[in-house]
Formats: C-alpha cells, sequence, structure tokens
C-alpha cells in the first residue's frame, strides 16, 4: 500500500525572521535554504520582496535550489488597486520565483475593521491577486489568514474565501491559525469541514504555538485531510513560535507512516540541523528537545540503562540514528562512534570502522564538547580536528605568540575614538615574521596582521572575508566564565565556513577561531606547503 503523500513547506526564513532577537543575515538566509534544500523540503519560503534590503537582495541572488522550490510571500492586492500595478504585488512578480503564496484575509471581522474593507472587497482582492499571481508564477498559494477564528464567527464567509481563491487558480489553500488560539479538537473538527470542499491535495496547515499546541494543531489537520504542512526550524516564530518541522517530520513519517518525499536517510541530518541552527542564531540548543535534544534519549544509570542495554525499546519510541541522535548511556558508545563515521563519510575521510582513531577521536570530541566546544555550529573546526588527529592536515604555519593593545583616547579632533592593534610572531616557510597591524577592533587586527604575514606566501588569502562574529558566555558565572567565539568566514568563490574557539579570555578564543578559519581556506584551497627556503 502506498503511503499518502503529504508537502512540506518551511517559513523560517520569514515567520522566523519575526521572532524577537533574530536578525538573518544575507549569508545566513543563503545557508538555511541550502540547508533546508539538502533536507527535501518541497517549499521553502524565502521572504518578503520589497519589505527589506535583506529579502530583497536574497531574491536578486537566490541561492541554487536542487529540491525545493522558492516561495516569495506577500499580501492581497490594496482595496482600489489593480493586482497587476499594486506595488506590493509588483515586487514578487519581479523576483521571478516559482512559487508565490499570498496572505488574505479570511475573517470577516478582520476584513472590516483591520482593513477597512467590506466583505466582497475583501473576497475580489483575494481572487483578483490570486488570478494574476497563478498567471505570473508556476504555482499561487493563499495562506487564509485568521481562518479557523474567522470560521467561527462566520464559516459561510471563511469557506467563501477559500472557494475564490481556488477559482482563481490557487494550487493549495492553507488554514491559518494565526494567533494560536485554537486547540487541536477545534483544528481537527473544522479542517474536516473544510475538506468536505476543498480537495486534499490542495489544503494545508499552518499553526502558531501559543497554546502549546502548533505541533499537535497540525497533526490533527492532516489526520482531518490537509496534506500541506507549514513550520519552521526548532519551532522559531513571533510570539511563541510556530508549529516545529523538527519534531513534526519524524512524527509523521516514523509514527503515522506518511510519504514526506524525503531522500533515503534524510532524517538522519535532522540533529545536526537542529543544533547548528540554533548555533548560528547564538541560541543554547534545548537539551530536551522532542527527537534531537542531547537529552532525548539520554538514561541514567541503574535500572533504565540496565533495561535499555537488553532492549533500548523500554525506554526508546524510535532509535536515536534515524534522526541523526545517540544514545548517551555509559554501557556503550556505537551510537557515537555511527554518528561520527557518517560525518567522516561526508567529509571524505576515510576510517575502518573499528579503528583505535575513531574511538580516540570520540573520547577527544566529548572532552572538548565538555570544555565548551560546539563542532554542530562550526563544521570547519571539526573538520580539521579531525584531519589533523588523523595527521592529514599539514602545519601551513606556527604562531609562536600574539598581543593585542586596545587605545581609547580623543584624537587631533576632539572625537572618542577606540584603535586596536595587533602584534603576531610565527613562522612560515621556515622564516621568522613579525607583523603589527590595526583594525575596527581586536579580531580585526588580528586578522589583518596574520593575514599580512601569510598573503605572500598564500595570495589565495586574499579572497577571504570574515562575514560574522559570534560570542557566547558560557555557564558558570562572573567575569572569569568560559567565552566560546563563532566566526564565520567566506571567499571569493561563495564558499562559507564557521571555525569555534573557547577559552576564559574572549581574545584568545577569538584567536583559536581566526587561526582555523585561516587554516580552513588553505585546507579548502589544496594549498601546498611551500619549501623551506
Amino acid at each position: 500500500m502506498t503511503a499518502t503523500r503529504l508537502w512540506l513547506y518551511d517559513t523560517t526564513l520569514r515567520d522566523g525572521a519575526q521572532t524577537q532577537g533574530v536578525d538573518f543575515t544575507l549569508a545566513d538566509k543563503r545557508r538555511i535554504a541550502l540547508e533546508l534544500d539538502r533536507l527535501g523540503i518541497d517549499y521553502i519560503e524565502g521572504g518578503w520582496p520589497g519589505a527589506n534590503p535583506t529579502d530583497e537582495r536574497f531574491f536578486a541572488e537566490p541561492p541554487d535550489l536542487e529540491r525545493s522550490r522558492l516561495c516569495a510571500f506577500g499580501m492581497t492586492r490594496r482595496s482600489g488597486r489593480s493586482a497587476a500595478n499594486d506595488p506590493g504585488l509588483v515586487a514578487l512578480w519581479q523576483t521571478k520565483a516559482p512559487v508565490i503564496t499570498l496572505v488574505g484575509k479570511t475573517s470577516a471581522r478582520h476584513a472590516e475593521q483591520a482593513l477597512e474593507v467590506s466583505r466582497e472587497e475583501n473576497l475580489a482582492m483575494i481572487a483578483d491577486s490570486v488570478r494574476e499571481a497563478a498567471a505570473r508564477a508556476e504555482e499561487a498559494i493563499l495562506d487564509a489568514e485568521h481562518f479557523f477564528d474567522g470560521f467561527k464567527e462566520d464559516a459561510a464567509y471563511a469557506l467563501a474565501c477559500l472557494e475564490v481563491a481556488l477559482g482563481a487558480g490557487a494550487r493549495w489553500v492553507v488554514l491559518c491559525d494565526t494567533n494560536g488560539g485554537t486547540l487541536p479538537h477545534e483544528v481537527e473538527r473544522i479542517t474536516a469541514r473544510v475538506a468536505e470542499l476543498v480537495p486534499p491535495g490542495q489544503l494545508g496547515i499552518h499553526t502558531h504555538n501559543d497554546t502549546g499546541n502548533a505541533v499537535a494543531n497540525t497533526l490533527a489537520a492532516v489526520r482531518a485531510g490537509a496534506r500541506q504542512v507549514q513550520g519552521t526550524l526548532n519551532g522559531l516564530g513571533e510570539r511563541c513560535g510556530n508549529a516545529n518541522l523538527v519534531s513534526l517530520i519524524p512524527t509523521l513519517a516514523l509514527k503515522l507512516g506518511y510519504d514526506l518525499g524525503l531522500a533515503p536517510g534524510a532524517m538522519r541530518h535532522l540533529t545536526h540541523l537542529s543544533r547548528a541552527f540554533d548555533e548560528e542564531l547564538n541560541r543554547t540548543p534545548d537539551r530536551h528537545a522532542a527527537y534531537v535534544g542531547a537529552s532525548a534519549f539520554a538514561h541514567k544509570a541503574g535500572l533504565h540503562a540496565h533495561a535499555v542495554a537488553k532492549d533500548p525499546s523500554f525506554y526508546e519510541h524510535i532509535d536515536p540514528a534515524l534522526v541523526g541522535n545517540e544514545r548517551d548511556v555509559l554501557v556503550s558508545d556505537q551510537a557515537g562512534r555511527s554518528n561520527l563515521l557518517m560525518r567522516f563519510k561526508e567529509m571524505g575521510v576515510e576510517v575502518l570502522p573499528r579503528g583505535e582513531q575513531v574511538t580516540a577521536l570520540l573520547a577527544s570530541i566529548k572532552e572538548r564538547e565538555s570544555q565548551g566546544y560546539s563542532y554542530d555550529g562550526a563544521s570547519a573546526s571539526f573538520e580539521l580536528l579531525v584531519r589533523r588527529a588523523l595527521g592529514e592536515l599539514p602545519d601551513y604555519f606556527k604562531l609562536l605568540s600574539f598581543r593585542v593593545i586596545i587605545e581609547h583616547r580623543f584624537n587631533a579632533k576632539g572625537v572618542l575614538v577606540t584603535i586596536s592593534e595587533a602584534t603576531i610572531k610565527g613562522e612560515v616557510q621556515g622564516q621568522r615574521f613579525y607583523k603589527v597591524a590595526e583594525g575596527n577592533g581586536p579580531v580585526n587586527a588580528l586578522d589583518h596582521a596574520l593575514r599580512d604575514a601569510l598573503a605572500p606566501v598564500y595570495p589565495t588569502l586574499g579572497g577571504m572575508r570574515l562575514l560574522d562574529y559570534k560570542v557566547r558566555i558560557l555557564p558558570g558565572g562572573g567575569t572569569a566564565a568560559v567565552t566560546r567565539v563563532i566566526i564565520e568566514s567566506g571567499d571569493e568563490t561563495g564558499r562559507v565556513w564557521q571555525t569555534v574557539g573557547v577559552s576564559g579570555n574572549i581574545i584568545d578564543a577569538s584567536f583559536e577561531a581566526l587561526n582555523d578559519a585561516i587554516t580552513y581556506k588553505l585546507h579548502l584551497d589544496r594549498v601546498a606547503l611551500p619549501a623551506a627556503a
């Protein structure tokens, strides 16, 4: 029997960007989109063209997606304007995105009080906008805003909004629990009523987590006939967040048996994707997150650990390896070994499955992570750690010492300025070097000094640049707490990589991450070691 197909629609790049404290850079958006594409998400909502410069630049140069379809988001035309010439919609037409998603009011009260238009005009706005979108893109989608509240207030009108959208050519109509206040039994009842009129292959669900029921509400809608599922990575979103795709994907596939269109083994990347995403946002990953948390399959010593050793299903609802996670129990390190070997394969590193090197590396990684290192958000440093341990990474240069001076003073014009000066000593090509450079902050000064010293020997470093710098003070408290620094770097080829440094001193941690960043650039370029003079 063929499994029922569901379509996954990710809204992280738009809904997630509305989260308090989250501000995606262009590089962030591109990297997240590529990770979602690798996972096999059907639709990726890239943002709202015209709403901000970052979204405009993202759609001007969209990432090259292999599996996913890029969606441009906007709202229905304004009252009194034609859909073809409405400025907000024109920005969508110009993106050439294959999918256009429009949000439209499906609550009579919201149409009359928020938009201040008549019910008839709101229906016309939906129909005109969807019709124009369907003519200009491969697919048009209507996000039925405030649908559940609107249905409770006036079911006939809410359904009429869906009918005009379908009549105008909408590929999907998506029921939105916009304020997150609807409960699962209500979602299932209302969605079932809608499914009597809307073909299941055109019905979607979009929920918010304001009652803590976003995932449950989504599952209820799917049970009632919804076939497109919208959500975000780690449940990111405004207020209390959106439905968490990281939880929904394995639940829908492993528990309910739906076909999500994912490539074989794709779910094994979920844990890494979830944790790397949090690290990228400088957030501490939730240890207790379903499926992917570090404690999701953790067992304390004693009765539970003894039972798990006999049969993991006693206390584990799935095999953690299915989602790329691992069992945390003293009686076995096989899950950790399996995940490590998977990472080796992705890097192209060949290691014997039972080699002593794997055991030693696993122990080294766990020890470093206990010190504060996090490799989910710094895959370049992880690869360097592995290659150094296996003797596959040459010593491109040696750093003997460095010093950073911060001067805070008034300049000749009486303006208070802060100047950072870095001094480094090292060795390359058998020759000692000594460099001094200034920069916009201590890390920038160190970067300038180090690359000034190395560029004559390694000219490819001229195309490298630092893109982002994130600092987190790890638990411990006080000014002596351990600091973790993650540096994001890129080059002229468009490659982007992240490296990590950890120390009780923020400058030392920064320098460690910077050192790895430069080393990784040389490794990517397959630079040969220079001959000694």
